[in-house]
């Protein structure tokens, strides 16, 4: 098993001294990979509460936002050497595709092979509607996201006629340097979740679920995988839990089958930095005893 940290980077406290700094310690702590959530625009009143809060409130410090995963994985790519980087989740449907899919192979590039495209259809109806889409057939044209984006990274040329996406015979270089492409991590609990990362996925991405939540979750996410004839061996299950997460669940989420937990920071203090990452190290050294 691997540990990795969730850190939601958001101005004015992630700098970019603040952010360099981390990332080399992160990486000298052992920790395998660094990953982020996205929101573009936030909103004072939402039709939807946000999933990972108590509140249904979106934890953001005022007059802050939370920075733009693709520059900052750049930026966290020339800092560091191992790590990986990945996305929790990027909202593909409120994504243009070939956008997405010149950003995420550059950044594959760039970093030589250490991106992990997470995605989910997203909880924030606003968000989507400012970004320009529709709201109710956020799933299906999700999956045509993938499906264009999958062709553009493994073809040459690439084209796709579907409902929401129409392409022409194009060319889009440099082509990922992980193969087949860059991994698709598929986020989110519900049945359509979970059969679109059985689908499309190289993994599957629980965000703040302890190991109870989890079993239940990969019960029907192992009915989804048999049903496309794949199973957990070809596959990576990746668990973000709530804060406080300690050795016993680490164990418990290794039991599971678990590959890759990986904490939230929290604060972005300097003294509350220092100290999780402490806390994380431990979780690290518990995972190379397992």
């Amino acid at each position: 098993m691997q540990i990795g940290v969730f850190a939601t980077f958001m101005s004015p406290l992630a700098t970019p001294h603040f952010i360099t700094d981390f990332a080399r310690r992160a990486e000298a702590a052992g920790l395998e990979s660094i990953w982020m959530g996205e929101h573009v625009v936030l909103f004072d009143k939402t039709e939807f509460p946000y999933p990972g809060s108590r509140d249904g409130k979106l934890p953001v410090p005022d007059g802050g936002g939370m920075l733009d995963t693709v520059a900052t994985f750049g930026f966290l790519a020339a800092a560091t050497q191992r790590v990986r980087l990945g996305t929790g989740i990027a909202l593909i449907s409120q994504r243009n595709p070939i956008y997405t899919a010149k950003e995420f192979t550059s950044l594959d590039w760039l970093s030589n092979g250490r991106i992990d495209f997470g995605i989910g259809v997203g909880w924030c109806k606003e968000e989507v509607l400012a970004s320009g889409y529709t709201w109710e057939d956020r799933g299906a044209r999700s999956d045509e996201f993938l499906e264009l984006v999958t062709r553009l990274w493994t073809q040459s040329p690439a084209s796709y006629e579907g409902k929401h996406f129409r392409v022409a015979d194009c060319r889009l270089d440099p082509k990922p340097i992980q193969q087949p492409h860059v991994p698709i991590i598929v986020g989110g609990h519900s049945d359509a979740a979970l059969k679109r990362a059985a689908k499309y996925g190289a993994g599957w991405y629980g965000f703040a679920i302890r190991p109870e939540q989890t079993a239940e979750v990969l019960t029907r996410l192992d009915h989804a995988l048999q049903a496309r004839g794949r199973s957990r061996r070809d596959f990576e299950v990746i668990v973000t839990p709530p804060y406080r997460v300690g050795a016993d669940e680490i164990r418990a989420f290794a039991e599971l089958g678990v590959d890759r937990v990986v904490p939230l920071l929290g604060a972005q203090t300097p003294d509350a930095v220092k100290g999780r990452l402490d806390e994380l190290q431990r979780l690290v050294e518990v995972a190379k005893a397992l």
